[in-house]
């Protein structure tokens, strides 16, 4: 049989790998769109509403929110904004009257802080940044700004689409795809008589990478069970371990973050909030075997006739990071049959019609919603009832414990299959052979002192 040729095997991987690279196979529908709506011509540009909608089930954008980014096609400014600013004005010096709110190619647009003045806001905006998961909260899942555009086009056909769209969430992670024209969006108004239309929209899709957004887990998953007395650890340097600081002790912890807080002195003042917010985004973890900023642990608990429970233990390992809105999404055959959720707000994720395997668990609002920093209170728990199918549950090989264990959208480590809690009236293949090899040698020992 003939071999195919090595290159064209390297290509076909090649491609292949790029495509699955933002492809989640529990969310093979996420991603983030922005859509520009152009509401009205201005006499050297345009007015348009940017909407960004969260399509994503179970990965939401935290604190210190989104940083939306693109390259102008022309020489276009921002007159003004509502509802979000950009970070840089840029060089506006060939303006003599009024000065534009940006003159850069290339501005970078963040959301506005809660509580800014009524006359800068717009529906959906002033969030700081945050936007949740559409299967956690479908109405805190967007995000919404105005811009007045000028030194632009003024019709449908000499308006030039920005392009090179950039999407920080709040670190890396998203590629987005070029600007495309869609048919324009149709609004009710508020007595829901009327309908009225955008003048010109476009879209852009933005997907999320884990290999992009981080080079090594950000979470680990731990395991034990009432039927065994194995403790199953997060995996050794799960997370990496080369180049973190991490503290042993809180008052360690205290001391570091102070250290680092001083360095930020000489930053100017009117530049240092967001500069520390940032700052913040990187983890001072607590010195562990894994060094993840968070662990999942799940115990297989109790076991009744028709039901059995697990314990799920969510842990913060970060002193620097408090998870406000988190999420816990876990694969497992018998989460078809949850009975209860005890402590935790639970909906299936259910991706490929009748298959329902998928359970997407996230805090009470204003009982634990918040997972705080590291610490005494660094952690949130629940336990799950689920009614026992007997065709297909057992506590043999592992089956009790989950296939995969996602944290805010990204898949955790989880342990070796072969390091799983066995029955106790089970034992691997090398144990019984030597068991049987053991009972051998006395047996035969034993024949040879009565033929003595």
């Amino acid at each position: 049989m003939e071999l195919p040729n090595a290159g064209a095997l390297v290509l076909v991987l090649a491609a292949t790998l790029s495509v699955a690279v933002a492809y989640d196979p529990l969310d093979p529908n996420g991603n983030i769109t922005m859509k520009w709506d152009v509401m009205s011509w201005t006499p050297d540009g345009y007015v348009t509403t940017v909407t960004i909608n969260n399509f994503q089930m179970y990965r939401q954008i935290m604190a210190p929110g989104w940083t939306v980014g693109w390259t102008w096609a022309k020489r276009e400014v921002i007159w003004s904004m509502v509802g979000a600013q950009a970070t840089e004005q840029g060089d506006c010096s060939k303006f003599k009257a009024n000065l534009p709110h940006s003159c850069r190619r290339t501005p970078a647009v963040v959301d506005l802080l809660p509580g800014v003045p009524y006359n800068q806001q717009i529906a959906n905006c002033c969030r700081g940044g945050v936007v949740s998961a559409y299967g956690q909260d479908p109405s805190a899942a967007v995000a919404a700004f105005q811009i007045s555009v000028g030194q632009a086009g003024t019709t449908n056909r000499t308006v030039k689409l920005p392009k090179n769209f950039t999407l920080l969430g709040p670190g890396p992670g998203y590629t987005c795809g070029p600007a495309k024209v869609v048919p324009s969006t149709v609004f009710l108004t508020a007595d829901h008589r009327r309908k009225t239309q955008a003048l010109m929209t476009w879209n852009v899709t933005c997907t999320y990478s884990q290999h992009l957004a981080s080079k090594y887990p950000t979470c680990c998953v731990s395991f034990s069970s009432f039927y065994n007395d194995t403790i199953v650890p997060c995996a050794r340097c799960a997370c990496g371990c080369e180049h973190k600081t991490c503290a042993r002790t809180e008052r360690d912890s205290k001391r570091l973050m102070s250290a680092s807080g001083k360095s930020a002195v000489a930053v100017p003042v009117a530049a240092r909030g967001h500069a520390n917010q940032r700052q913040s985004a990187a983890p001072l973890l607590q010195c562990t075997t894994h060094m993840c900023p968070v662990r999942v642990h799940w115990h297989v608990k109790l076991n009744y006739h028709d039901y059995w429970r697990a314990k799920v233990t969510v842990t913060n390992f970060n002193y620097r990071m408090n998870y406000t809105g988190w999420t816990l999404v876990a694969q497992h055959p018998n989460l078809d049959n949850i009975t209860e959720v005890f402590s935790f707000d639970y909906k299936p994720v259910v991706s490929y019609g009748s298959i329902n395997d998928t359970a997407l668990f996230y805090g009470m609002k204003f009982f634990n919603d918040q997972l705080m920093e590291a610490g005494p209170f660094g952690n949130v728990q629940s336990e799950v009832l689920m009614r026992k199918d007997d065709s297909t549950f057992t506590f043999r090989q592992g089956w009790a414990f989950p296939r995969k264990i996602y944290f805010n959208g990204d898949e955790c480590q989880m342990p070796p299959p072969d390091s799983y809690p066995y029955m106790p009236n089970s034992a691997p293949a090398a144990v019984s052979a030597l068991s049987l090899l053991s009972s051998a040698v006395v047996s035969a020992a034993f024949l040879a002192l009565l033929m003595a």
